[in-house]
C-alpha cells in the first residue's frame, strides 16, 4: 500500500505539472543581476588579466584571502585557507593551509572527476606569473616583494629560449604538503598578505585545465568561486552561472555602526548561502546616456559610478532626486582609493627624460590644466583635487598635504616654457621646441563622451599657453596594449589601490615599467624612496619616506595626478543587500534579487 500510494502521488504530480501547478509549487523564479560595463573585457587568465576582465574573474577564481564586504576597509580573512597565515616575526616566511574540501567547477579537462583545490594550484598559478609568455600584469607585485628564486626562475627561461621551468622547485614558493604552501620572501613585508586577496590574479587554476586550453586558456576560466563563465560574446556581452560545484559558504557580515544599508543588508541576508543570484548578465556598453537609460528603464539592477553628466539628474546637491527616491532606488556614495591621471611617457623625445628642460616641459603642461573646472563641468563635483599618487582610503594619503600637483597657474605655465626655449619663432602662435622643431604633442583617448570631453579641456587648456595638442582616438583595450608597449606619448586613466599606499606609488618605480609604470619613470632617487619604505611597518616613519616619494612626483612630473573620483552607486528596489567595499572588485555574491518584485516593476 506505501508503494502504491507513493506513486498515485507522483502520478499526481507529474499530471499537476502538465496542467500548471499552482503558484505555492512553482518552481523559484531564477535571480538575474544585470549590469553593464563602460570598458569592453580582455580574456579570463589571470595570468594576463587586466582592466574589466579583473572583476569577472574575481568571482570565478578564489585567491588564498578575502576582504570582510562590510567590515572596516581593509580587514582581511580566510577564503580558501582553514584560517589566517602563519607570519614569521621578520615579515620574510608565510605559511598557508588551503581548506579541505574545495573544488572546482566541472571541467572537461578534468575527464569526469571532481577536482580538488591543492597547495600546488596555488604555487603553479603563481608561478604562471613569471612564465615569459604570459606578460602578467600584476608580476611587479610578487616581484617587489622579492619571492625567492622566481625571479632567477624567468631570467632563465628568457635567456635560454627554452620554455618556463614548473617543475623546478624554488626556495620562495614550495608546497609542504597537500593542503600546506609556503612563500618565503627576500626581505620583509609586513603588507605582503594584501596581495593575496585579489582573486583576479591571485585565484587558483588547476594546471590540467590550462594544459586543455593552450591557447586559448582566457576563453575557458575554470576557478572554485561562486560563478562560471556561462556565455562570452567579446565586447558585447558576458554572462556567469551559479557554479553548482561551489562549496557551502555563508553570509555573515557586521554591519558598521550607523551604516543604515549595511545593517539593511545583514538583516535580510545574514545566514544565507552564497552565491544569492543565480546569473550575471554584463553587457559592455561604452556610452554613458545608453547605460543610465538602461538603469532608468530597469533593464539593469545596478548602476556602478553614475557617469558625471548625470550625476545633477540623480542626486541634484548631493541628495538622491526625489523622482528616483520615490521609485525606492537607492544610492550609495562613497571615496575610493582611486586616482585619475594623466601620464608623459619619459622615454618619449617630446615630453620624456630628465633635462631641466623637458621638467620644465611636463611641469608647464602640468600647470596649464585646470582642474578645478574639470571636477565642475566634466565631472559635476565627483571628484576632489590631486596632491599626490597617493589616494584616500589607503595608508600614506594626507588630506592635509599640498603640492603643486593640483596648481592651475597658465603665467607661470609660460614663464616655465619661456625660459627654458619652448617659445614662438614664426610667429605663427604655437611654440617650438628649444631646438626649432614644432612642439606637437599627441594625447591618446577614447570615442566615449567623458573622454571627448576630458580631450576639449587639454585642446583649450594647452592653447592658452600656445601649446599645439592632437589626439589619437582608440578602444580603450587597444590603448592599453600601446600603453603597455610604451607606444603612447600622453594617455589618462584612472587606477585603483589596495590599502596600502605603495600599491599606488609603484606607478612610478622603474623595475614596474610596462607593468603598472605606463610612464616608463625610472628615477635612482626615486627607485631608493620605494624600496626604502616596503621594508617598514605603518606609522610616522613610512609617512616621512611616502611624503618624500610625493615631492620627488611633484618636481619631475611623470604624471599628473587630476583628482581622486567620488563614486555613487544607484540600486533598484528589487536588489536586496547591496553594499560596497572599495577593496573588493565585485559585490555580486553578496547581493539578493527579489524575482517577482524585479519582474512586476521593471515593466512599469
Amino acid at each position: 500500500m506505501h508503494r502504491r500510494g507513493l506513486f498515485l502521488r507522483m502520478l499526481a504530480a507529474a499530471a499537476a505539472t502538465s496542467r500548471g501547478a499552482p503558484a505555492s509549487a512553482a518552481a523559484p523564479e531564477r535571480k538575474v543581476l544585470r549590469y553593464a560595463f563602460a570598458i569592453a573585457e580582455t580574456g579570463f587568465d589571470p595570468a594576463g588579466i587586466e582592466g574589466t576582465s579583473n572583476t569577472i574573474a574575481s568571482e570565478i577564481f578564489d585567491a588564498p584571502l578575502q576582504f570582510a564586504f562590510l567590515g572596516a576597509p581593509g580587514t582581511m580573512r580566510p577564503n580558501t585557507l582553514v584560517a589566517m597565515p602563519e607570519v614569521s616575526a621578520d615579515y620574510r616566511t608565510f605559511t598557508l593551509r588551503v581548506k579541505p574540501g574545495i573544488h572546482f567547477a566541472d571541467d572537461p579537462a578534468f575527464k569526469g572527476c571532481r577536482r580538488e583545490l591543492v597547495a600546488a594550484d596555488y604555487v603553479y598559478s603563481y608561478k604562471r606569473l613569471y612564465d615569459p609568455r604570459h606578460k602578467a600584469s600584476f608580476l611587479f607585485l610578487l616581484e617587489d616583494a622579492g619571492v625567492l628564486g622566481l625571479s632567477e626562475l624567468r631570467r632563465d627561461a628568457i635567456a635560454s629560449g627554452r620554455p618556463f621551468d614548473y617543475d623546478r622547485e624554488v626556495e620562495g614558493l614550495r608546497a609542504l604538503d597537500r593542503y600546506t604552501f609556503e612563500i618565503r620572501l627576500a626581505q620583509a613585508s609586513p603588507r605582503f598578505l594584501l596581495n593575496l586577496t585579489d582573486s583576479a590574479w591571485a585565484g587558483a587554476v588547476a594546471r590540467e585545465v590550462v594544459e586543455y586550453y593552450g591557447d586559448r586558456i582566457a576563453e575557458h576560466p575554470v576557478g572554485t568561486g561562486p560563478f562560471r563563465l556561462a556565455a562570452w560574446q567579446r565586447a558585447s556581452k558576458i554572462v556567469l552561472e551559479r557554479n553548482p560545484a561551489y562549496r557551502e559558504v555563508f553570509y555573515d557580515e557586521r554591519a558598521p555602526a550607523g551604516d543604515a544599508m549595511a545593517e539593511a543588508a545583514v538583516a535580510a541576508l545574514q545566514g544565507k548561502r552564497l552565491p544569492l543570484v543565480d546569473r550575471v548578465e554584463i553587457a559592455i556598453v561604452e556610452e554613458s546616456q545608453p547605460r543610465w537609460l538602461a538603469f532608468l528603464n530597469g533593464e539593469h539592477e545596478l548602476i556602478e559610478d553614475v557617469p558625471p553628466e548625470y550625476a545633477n539628474i540623480a542626486m541634484p546637491n548631493g541628495r538622491l532626486a526625489p523622482n528616483l527616491a520615490k521609485r525606492g532606488i537607492r544610492m550609495l556614495h562613497y571615496p575610493r582609493a582611486y586616482n585619475y591621471f594623466s601620464y608623459f611617457n619619459m622615454e618619449d623625445p617630446v615630453v620624456g627624460g630628465y633635462t631641466p628642460e623637458r621638467v620644465a616641459l611636463r611641469r608647464a603642461l602640468a600647470l596649464a590644466v585646470d582642474v578645478a573646472k574639470e571636477i565642475r563641468l566634466v565631472r559635476h563635483k565627483q571628484a576632489i583635487p590631486a596632491q599626490s599618487l597617493i589616494a584616500p582610503c589607503a595608508s600614506g594619503y594626507d588630506p592635509a598635504f599640498k603640492s603643486e600637483m593640483s596648481d592651475f597657474d597658465p603665467a607661470r605655465a609660460q614663464a616655465l616654457l619661456d625660459l627654458y626655449g619652448y617659445v614662438d619663432r614664426d610667429g605663427d602662435g604655437w611654440r617650438e621646441r628649444p631646438d626649432g622643431t614644432p612642439l606637437e604633442l599627441e594625447y591618446a583617448t577614447q570615442p566615449d563622451l567623458l573622454s571627448r570631453q576630458l580631450a576639449e579641456q587639454w585642446q583649450k587648456n594647452l592653447a592658452a599657453i600656445g601649446v599645439r595638442i592632437a589626439f589619437r582616438v582608440a578602444a580603450w583595450s587597444e590603448n592599453l596594449k600601446a600603453s603597455s608597449a610604451g607606444r603612447l606619448q600622453m594617455w589618462g586613466m584612472g587606477w585603483g589601490g589596495s590599502p596600502d599606499g605603495s600599491d599606488l606609488l609603484v606607478l612610478a618605480y622603474g623595475p614596474a615599467k610596462g607593468d603598472a609604470n605606463h610612464a616608463r619613470f625610472d628615477l635612482p632617487a626615486y627607485n631608493r624612496v620605494f624600496e626604502r619604505q616596503r621594508p617598514m611597518p605603518d606609522g610616522p616613519e613610512r609617512d616621512a619616506v611616502f611624503l618624500e616619494a610625493k615631492k620627488l612626483l611633484a618636481a619631475y612630473m611623470p604624471y599628473k595626478v587630476h583628482v581622486h573620483r567620488l563614486f555613487t552607486d544607484l540600486a533598484q528596489p528589487w536588489v536586496i543587500g547591496y553594499h560596497h567595499n572599495t577593496f573588493i572588485r565585485s559585490a555580486w555574491r553578496y547581493v539578493d534579487i527579489d524575482a517577482q518584485m524585479q519582474q512586476r516593476l521593471a515593466k512599469t
